[in-house]
This record gives structure tokens, C-alpha cells and sequence, in this order.
């Protein structure tokens, strides 16, 4: 299991493997001209900042603090849960 320090050490290209075959995607968001995938691996998230207009991921951001899932709290639903 890699930490978000030991995340945050590695390079772009391992960061990218680390992502591919160990990350649950859970949702996307739109930020400026960039798509943001919100991935986690672990105890810890990932947002991948991809930009359709230069074809190439732009940042990487990890992180373990809860204050960071804001930008995606408006797209959760709880209608499921109410439903049933």
C-alpha cells in the first residue's frame, strides 16, 4: 500500500501507473477548460486535471484531507438513499 507522502514522492509516469491500476474512479467535475477525475487509492484521493483543448494532464493533486471533496459535494445525490 503506497502513502500519500510516498505518492507525492513519485514521479508523473508512476503516479499515472498508480492511478490506472490501483485507483477507484468516483466522479468528475469541470474546472475552467479543465476535466478534474476524482480517483482514490487507499486512505487518501487523487484528482487528475485533464485538458481537452492541449490533449495532456496538466497536475495531479493528492489528498487525505476531507475539506478537499468540497468542490464535488454539489454533485452527490442522496435520492437512492431516501428512496430506499
Amino acid at each position: 500500500m503506497v502513502s500519500l507522502d510516498d505518492f507525492r514522492l513519485m514521479t508523473f509516469e508512476k503516479k499515472c501507473d498508480l492511478i490506472t491500476f490501483n485507483g477507484s474512479y468516483l466522479m468528475q467535475r469541470t474546472l475552467d477548460d479543465c476535466n478534474v477525475f476524482l480517483y482514490q487509492s487507499h486512505d487518501f484521493f487523487i484528482e487528475v486535471f485533464y485538458s481537452a483543448r492541449h490533449k495532456r494532464v496538466l497536475m495531479i493533486n493528492a489528498f487525505d484531507k476531507i475539506f478537499g471533496l468540497e468542490p464535488y459535494v454539489n454533485q452527490i445525490s442522496i435520492e437512492e438513499l431516501i428512496a430506499g
